[in-house]
């Protein structure tokens, strides 16, 4: 098709200015070419998913392994020596305060008794009559019918046997503290160990261990943090009105067992060393947590997961919205144009099903959350709005 000049156009018209037929049917093929040609560049724009990030309030938790250890635990030793007569529990069982667990032989400890016991009467019996003989000796001494000298005498031999009475009272009394304590007993509730010394053997007095006793309800769970978490713990223990060694004011943490299975347990934080450890650079806090049914054994490792912030308004996306350039993470978004800049963003832990942006959106930005692989910082695409998930509940921090 030959294209006319303008000069051969304008030698064309009519008087009324018109094209003929074949000219005007020319010209408006070319105003509807150049018309198609922006609506066919906006078919070819790149198709993106955006959605608006959720902002709500959020508490940050963070996750520490530790070991669960007993609220009380004994090694149950003999304060008597002697060979062991008698055990009364069974291996294993759970036990009360003052359960007799086992006899050391009493023979001795009886003999030893039974004449301390005699020897209190004796001197029972010499204090009696030594004041008797100061009491006739003071009548005497009033009428003048013994020497000064004897009535001392008298009340010498009555402040010696009196003193000599409190002695074998002692005496009696330490016996009967021996005795006593051949019947080794329970110091605390808890369930027992098997027992570590057979009948028959020869125990030391306050060396030979027998058994042991944990207490079981409540149980306490033991973890590390670092200096610089502790910072942190501390500056949210002040903003709740207490103190990182009384507990946080009793925050709450779950701890998570190897059985997947089962529901994490509540318990709450109770304590925290006075001091950070030279060695590891670490501080040791506690967390107690009740145990009725005994499922919680000491010495079982476990997850705690921890407040690690106070509430505060927070923006989640989902992790498949961040994207990386070189060493910072980054968003894509959309203006009202369409046209695509990238964001550097600083993220937080998993909350929800959902990654925390600390730092580098508010909240009001629309985000392409879907093909990100589509979009370049710069160019425009064709977005299509969505709305995000509810929160799912069930994602640790990560």
């Amino acid at each position: 098709m030959r294209v006319l000049p303008v000069r051969d156009v304008d030698a064309s018209l009519d008087r009324q200015g018109r094209l003929p037929g074949a000219l005007s049917a020319i010209a408006l093929s070319l105003v509807l070419a150049t018309s198609l040609v922006p609506a066919a560049q906006a078919q070819d724009l790149p198709i993106v998913t955006v959605a608006k990030p959720i902002v709500r309030d959020i508490v940050e938790q963070d996750e520490y392994v530790g070991r669960f250890e007993a609220v009380d635990q004994v090694a149950v030793r003999s304060r008597v020596g002697g060979y062991l007569e008698q055990v009364h529990f069974q291996d294993g069982t759970l036990v009360k305060t003052g359960d007799l667990l086992f006899t050391i032989d009493q023979r001795p400890y009886q003999a030893a008794y039974d004449t301390a016991s005699s020897q209190v009467d004796v001197a029972r019996s010499l204090e009696e009559f030594t004041k008797s003989q100061l009491e006739r000796a003071q009548s005497l001494q009033r009428s003048g019918n013994i020497a000064v000298a004897s009535l001392d005498d008298r009340r010498r031999e009555s402040i010696a046997a009196e003193a000599s009475l409190q002695g074998a009272e002692a005496s009696l009394r330490s016996a009967k503290l021996n005795l006593e304590f051949t019947e080794i007993k329970a110091p605390i509730s808890g369930r027992i160990d098997r027992r570590l010394v057979s009948v028959g053997n020869l125990v030391q007095a306050d060396q030979t261990v027998l058994t042991t006793i944990v207490s079981l309800d409540p149980i306490d769970f033991y973890f590390d943090i670092d200096e610089r978490i502790y910072f942190a713990y501390a500056r949210d223990a002040r903003e709740r009105g207490g103190s990182m060694q009384e507990g946080s004011s009793g925050q709450e943490v779950l701890v998570q067992v190897a059985d997947r299975e089962a529901e994490p347990f509540k318990g709450k934080l109770d304590f925290a060393e006075n001091r950070i450890d030279n060695a590891t650079g670490t501080m040791r806090l506690r967390a107690r947590f009740a145990n009725p049914d005994g499922v919680l054994q000491p010495g079982m490792f476990g997850r705690v997961t921890v407040p690690g912030s106070l509430p505060y308004k927070g923006v989640l996306l989902p992790d498949e919205a961040i994207g990386s350039d070189q060493d910072r993470r980054i968003v894509l978004v959309v203006d009202a144009e369409g046209t695509v800049s990238a964001k550097p963003v600083r993220t937080g832990p998993r909350i929800d099903g959902y990654r925390v942006i600390r730092e580098g959106l508010s909240g009001d930005e629309t985000i392409i959350v879907n093909g990100l692989m589509r979009a370049r910082p710069g160019t425009k695409v064709k977005p299509e709005m969505t709305e995000l998930p509810a929160l799912q509940k069930t994602d640790e921090a990560q």
